[in-house]
């Protein structure tokens, strides 16, 4: 009996390790709608952000290796900050993700930007927000476009 008990804690504990690591890893994705909604977020809590890429919100700062834009699902935006090398994909008007913390000023600092890889990618989450907002048609129309051109 004692033996069995003594696996059963064993087991108990690991799991109970396990599960703490793996929380410590988990990044949440959240829309700017859902940033804005639960404001203020733990600026110690790392996320995903989704969502287009605003035209004319690309600025760039200090010799160019930190770049701002401000992504939105439609309904609500965010001012990101990225220092480094933006992927070969990325542009204005597009799908994008970046994984980082917001700061205490309510801006988004990405450690890592994703952009969308072919024309048919657009986190759930985002794709949701463009269609109830009604401009979902607007962003296939213009990656037909794209495609033809």
């Amino acid at each position: 009996m004692y033996i069995i008990l003594a696996a059963l804690l064993a087991v108990g504990a690991a799991a109970a390790l396990a599960l703490t690591a793996f929380e410590d890893s988990v990044v949440f994705f959240f829309s700017p709608t859902e940033i804005a909604e639960k404001s203020p977020i733990d600026p110690d809590q790392r996320l995903r952000v989704g969502g287009l890429v605003e035209e004319g919100s690309l600025q760039k700062l200090g010799g160019g290796e930190t770049v701002t834009f401000v992504v939105s699902d439609m309904v609500n935006a965010v001012t990101i900050s990225y220092t480094g090398i933006l992927p070969d994909l990325f542009r204005e008007g597009q799908g994008i993700v970046a994984e980082g913390h917001m700061d205490t000023q309510g801006y988004f600092i990405a450690s890592e930007v994703l952009a969308k890889h072919d024309e048919n990618y657009m986190p759930p989450e985002v794709a949701d927000s463009l269609k109830k907002s009604g401009h979902w048609e607007e962003i296939q129309a213009r990656n037909a476009e794209e495609m033809r051109n």
